[in-house]
């Protein structure tokens, strides 16, 4: 693939494969009574790192982030799921794109609160770059 970025998404579906799910609980807050912003951060790398585990077939490290677009905030109680779209892959790195949704109490439709481009390199046991095989695991195409 050539692209650098997913294309815009329309916020009205997650789009990709659902990679984590999990509550925002009142322990992940900041000063505001908001969830941090450093917590959903942290979401979206474990999911990130299960699907770029799942492609490489070895472990992996993140690289880099950028991006990154927080939208919408999220709160206690909210349900949080994360979903990832392969962006590109290279011989030791792919770049994936990952959305986090959220669904609020009493809500019937999944909002997009944040979402942006996660690098990941395949490593060995040693820790080195390892190279990633053709036939990995495909996730949805950005």
């Amino acid at each position: 693939m050539s692209e650098t970025h997913a294309p815009p998404n329309d916020e009205s579906e997650p789009r990709g494969d659902l990679c984590t799910r999990t509550l925002a609980m009142p322990a992940d807050t900041n000063a505001n009574g908001d969830i941090f912003g450093g917590w959903l951060l942290s979401q979206m790398d474990i999911a990130g790192g299960v699907a770029a585990s799942k492609i490489a077939k070895s472990r992996t490290v993140t690289v880099c982030i950028d991006a990154m677009n927080f939208r919408k905030p999220v709160y206690v109680g909210d349900l949080v799921s994360v979903h990832a779209n392969l962006v590109k892959v290279g011989r030791t790195s792919m770049t994936i794109h990952l959305e986090a949704w959220v669904l609020r109490r009493r809500e019937m439709k999944s909002i997009l609160v944040t979402d942006g481009n996660f690098t990941y390199v395949a490593i060995d046991e040693d820790g080195k770059p390892r190279a990633i095989p053709s036939d990995g695991a495909p996730l949805t195409a950005a």
